[in-house]
């Protein structure tokens, strides 16, 4: 068995490179890995592409990534939630493109990713905006439109718990685009509030095994989105 763990948030991002496409977990914040997100500004790849279900809070996380002007693309469900002012700012103003998916096809695409699904077909959209430039096809008296499964090089995931060969643990709802993701990635890097001896953990609890996970960096006591936007906290 191999030994995920690595020292430290920074050996853990360091070698993303410009241009790469990053998928980050997270459901509102449920699940956002804040420090990677942090070490990854600190780090300093730009031209990114950043798969996540909206584009942050505040001026912390996802948001302070792409205030940083790291971001060339978003593709996400809801460029614009409560306390996101950074991405619509730089949307209006041309400076990021962003690829709007709903929240469903999201899922999917990231998950047929990981299973090795090229692309499927799904209702969702049809007739509307989104479904421009998309092959349609009627199949049983129903059109669907054709959707490709979402890659990244890299992803960036929360848990709750991980032993040292990368099996996880989520908390509650954080492990809602976690899974998905760490298929996808071509590198998954997980940050965990805590990291067990091999053997604690309860196979039947564990949602992500160790063979989707690359680096495992324990965070005890993780930032929460929400707390870092109430006290009006920016990074860096």
């Amino acid at each position: 068995m191999i030994n995920k763990e690595v020292a430290s948030l920074a050996e853990a991002v360091a070698d993303i490179f410009d241009g790469a496409t990053v998928m980050i977990g997270g459901f509102g914040e449920a699940g956002s890995p804040i420090e990677l997100i942090h070490a990854l500004i600190d780090q300093g790849a730009t031209g990114l592409t950043v798969v996540n279900n909206n584009t942050g809070s505040g001026e912390v996380g996802l948001a302070a990534l792409i205030k940083a002007g790291r971001v060339a693309k978003m593709i996400c469900s809801y460029p614009r939630s409560m306390n996101s002012t950074v991405f619509p700012e730089l949307y209006r103003s041309g400076e990021i493109e962003l690829e709007l998916v709903p929240q469903g096809t999201l899922a999917e695409r990231i998950r047929a990713g990981g299973a090795g699904i090229p692309a499927f077909y799904t209702a969702t959209c049809v007739g509307t905006m989104l479904e421009e430039g998309k092959e349609r096809r009627t199949i049983n008296g129903q059109d669907y439109v054709l959707e490709y499964g979402l890659k990244a090089d890299f992803s960036l995931i929360k848990s709750f718990k991980a032993d040292p060969y990368g099996n996880l643990v989520f908390n509650k709802t954080a492990r809602n685009f976690a899974p998905p993701m760490a298929m996808a990635g071509a590198v998954t890097v997980v940050q965990t509030a805590s990291i067990v001896a091999a053997g604690e953990l309860d196979p039947e609890v564990v949602v992500t095994p160790g063979i989707f996970v690359n680096r495992v960096v324990e965070v005890p006591n993780p930032a929460h989105e929400s707390v870092l936007v109430a006290e009006g906290v920016t990074y860096p």
